[in-house]
C-alpha cells in the first residue's frame, strides 16, 4: 500500500518516462488498467517508445494500427507469434504503413503472420527505408515482397525467410544483388536448390547463409 502511494506521487511526466521503457504490449495493457493516472501515463508514453512487441497476442487490425500511429519515436516493431494465431491482415499492414514512425524503423518482425500477403508487405516495406533487420519467416510471401525489399531497403543487414516456401531462387538473387549491406540471410526450409546458395555467395562473398534449424547456428 505504501509503495502504491509513493509511485502515485511521481509527476505524470516521469511516470510516462517509466512506461516508455516497457516493450511488451501485454505489460502496457495491464499498466493501463491499474487506474486513471496510470492510463494517462501510458497514453503520454506512447510517443516516446523506441521498441514495441505484440508477440504472443492476438492482434486486431484497427486498434493495433491506431496505437502505432501515435508511436513517433519507435525503432523496433515486433508482431511475432509462437502459436501461429496472429490476427493482423493486409488491411492492418496498410494502416500501419502510414504511421510516422515507419520510415525510421530499424527492425520489423512479421514472424508467423500467416494472414498477410505480398500486398500488405509491399505497402509496409515501401516506406520502411531505414530498415536494417527483417524477420518475415513463416509467411506466404513470394518474390514480389523480395523485390519490394530490394528496391526500398538499401540498409538491410539481416533477413529471416524461414519456411517461406513460395520464394524462389530468382527472388533471392535479386535481393542479394540490390541489398549491398546484407550480412546474413536465413533460408532454412525453403524450396530452393542448393546451387542457389553458391550463387548468392558469388555475389556477396561475406554473406552468411543460414540453411538449417534456427537453433543449430550452422551456416553454409
Amino acid at each position: 500500500m505504501e509503495s502504491a502511494v509513493e509511485i502515485d506521487r511521481l509527476p505524470i511526466d516521469l511516470l510516462a518516462h517509466i512506461f516508455a521503457m516497457i516493450t511488451y504490449f501485454s505489460d502496457l495493457a495491464q499498466a493501463r488498467g491499474v487506474c486513471r493516472r496510470w492510463k494517462d501515463g501510458v497514453k503520454m508514453s506512447i510517443g516516446r517508445r523506441k521498441s514495441l512487441s505484440f508477440a504472443g497476442w492476438k492482434l486486431e487490425d484497427d486498434s493495433t494500427a491506431h496505437l502505432i500511429r501515435h508511436e513517433h519515436s519507435l525503432r523496433e516493431l515486433d508482431f511475432s507469434r509462437s502459436d501461429w494465431g496472429c490476427q493482423i491482415t493486409d488491411h492492418g499492414l496498410n494502416q500501419i504503413s502510414i504511421a510516422k514512425c515507419v520510415p525510421n524503423l530499424k527492425s520489423i518482425s512479421l514472424w508467423g503472420m500467416v494472414r498477410i500477403t505480398d500486398k500488405g508487405v509491399v505497402q509496409l516495406i515501401s516506406r520502411a527505408n531505414s530498415l536494417q533487420n527483417l524477420n518475415i519467416g513463416g509467411t506466404y510471401i513470394t518474390d514480389i515482397s523480395l523485390l519490394a525489399i530490394a528496391d526500398n531497403c538499401p540498409n538491410l543487414k539481416t533477413i529471416v525467410l524461414w519456411c517461406c516456401r513460395l520464394v524462389t531462387e530468382s527472388g533471392l538473387l535479386i535481393l542479394v544483388r540490390n541489398c549491398h549491406q546484407l550480412e546474413s540471410i536465413n533460408v532454412w526450409a525453403m524450396r530452393v536448390p542448393i546451387d542457389c546458395f553458391v550463387g548468392l555467395v558469388a555475389i556477396s562473398p561475406s554473406l552468411q547463409i543460414k540453411s538449417r534449424s534456427v537453433l543449430d547456428s550452422t551456416w553454409v
